[in-house]
């Protein structure tokens, strides 16, 4: 893995459970060609693990500040992490 591999940990707050947006997560993470994971929380918020290079990883917390279409954000906590090594993007259940 290279230096510029990073890892960011997102708790995203609204009405993000119920509107598809562990799914629409999932796509643009592959699309964006990052790896991690996505779940809902039982408090009502969605989480999400986030590795790969610094500039997708910055677009897909850019992407969670709106989320998919019906999703109401409002806010998103980000925390550095130390890269794991993930492989793929999988969503959790």
């Amino acid at each position: 893995m290279d230096e510029t591999t990073i890892r960011r940990r997102l708790v995203v707050h609204g009405g993000v459970q119920g509107v598809g947006f562990r799914w629409s997560c999932a796509h643009e993470a592959t699309a964006l060609g990052v790896h991690g994971w996505v779940r809902n929380r039982a408090d009502g918020t969605v989480e999400i693990a986030v590795e790969g290079p610094a500039g997708p990883v910055q677009r897909l917390v850019d992407w969670a500040r709106h989320g998919p279409r019906h999703a109401h954000v409002e806010r998103v906590e980000v925390t550095e992490q130390p890269v794991e090594g993930l492989d793929g993007f999988r969503i959790d259940h």
